[in-house]
């Protein structure tokens, strides 16, 4: 039992540094509508999107982690916890009460550890090719996470911002674009409610394309706004595909729990290219 379990930490361990280092998705927020909205329409549709945005400091639930690599269909439990502006973290629970692995996100640096295995993965931003590749720093990860809207490479998306997407109509939904060289990014959003329903992030070069996609379902209150509580990211890697599924229950904002992890000195620090290697091995 301990040995398939093992297997099934380090698939989703390994999953998010390959989509950091290299995913391409068949799926893409596209239309054939070209309409482009006027720029006072488009400001003020930008700002009712925006408006979303949570009002609490943190985000905490308990989640179901859905993982699929090729044939390999993998279920567990787990945590979320968010402090806005300062860290994301995903505990993956074993047998309902133990901790197997823990993802954190900071400002300064990504962390992955595989508490069976006693290894861990902690790089900043930089040494990880999709994140530097497509401008993506913490405070980008977190409009993911968090379902807001984005300016990659900034901590925030000001007003005066605006002027650089552009809006599209597709049905009852709006396609927000923004084209940077080399990058697509688009989100999908509701005309009405401005709610984000799907993002998509692109990187275009001569070798290949890249791109994450990011998808946002059943919307909950969360507070006076509306948080989506399953989500489905999508990548792959060659002929691997990677989804990951996370489910949230009993969402709040509790705030009583520490916000950085020590890593103890038991454990073996290794590189992404070693969590490659590892998972081209499965």
């Amino acid at each position: 039992m301990m040995i398939n379990l093992s297997k099934l930490i380090k698939c989703v361990a390994i999953a998010l540094p390959l989509m950091l280092g290299a995913c391409k998705s068949a799926k893409n927020v596209e239309s054939s509508a070209t309409t482009q909205v006027a720029s006072a329409d488009k400001q003020e549709f930008l700002q009712k999107v925006s408006d979303n945005a949570q009002y609490t400091k943190f985000i905490t639930s308990k989640i179901k982690f859905q993982v699929q690599v090729g044939a390999q269909d993998i279920a567990l439990t787990g945590n979320l916890k968010m402090k806005r502006d300062d860290v994301i973290r995903l505990q993956l629970m074993a047998f309902g009460f133990v901790e197997a692995g823990r993802l954190e996100f900071t400002k300064e640096y990504v962390l992955i550890m595989d508490r069976i295995n006693k290894q861990y993965l902690k790089v900043p931003y930089e040494q990880l090719d999709f994140l530097r590749n497509s401008g993506l720093n913490f405070y980008s990860l977190q409009a993911l996470f968090w379902n807001e809207l984005f300016m990659p490479g900034k901590a925030k998306v000001t007003e005066s911002a605006y002027q650089s997407y552009e809006t599209t109509p597709d049905g009852n939904d709006m396609i927000i674009s923004l084209d940077q060289p080399s990058m697509s990014y688009k989100w999908l959003a509701g005309q009405q409610d401005g709610e984000i329903k799907m993002v998509n992030v692109m990187h275009k070069s001569q070798i290949r394309k890249t791109q994450l996609n990011w998808d946002y379902r059943t919307f909950k209150s969360l507070g006076n706004k509306k948080f989506p509580t399953d989500n489905v990211i999508v990548f792959t890697t060659g002929d691997k595909e990677v989804k990951l599924g996370m489910k949230l229950n009993y969402i709040g904002s509790e705030s009583d729990w520490e916000t950085r992890t020590e890593v103890s000195a038991k454990y073996k620090q290794v590189t992404v290219d070693e969590i490659l290697r590892r998972f081209m091995a499965l």
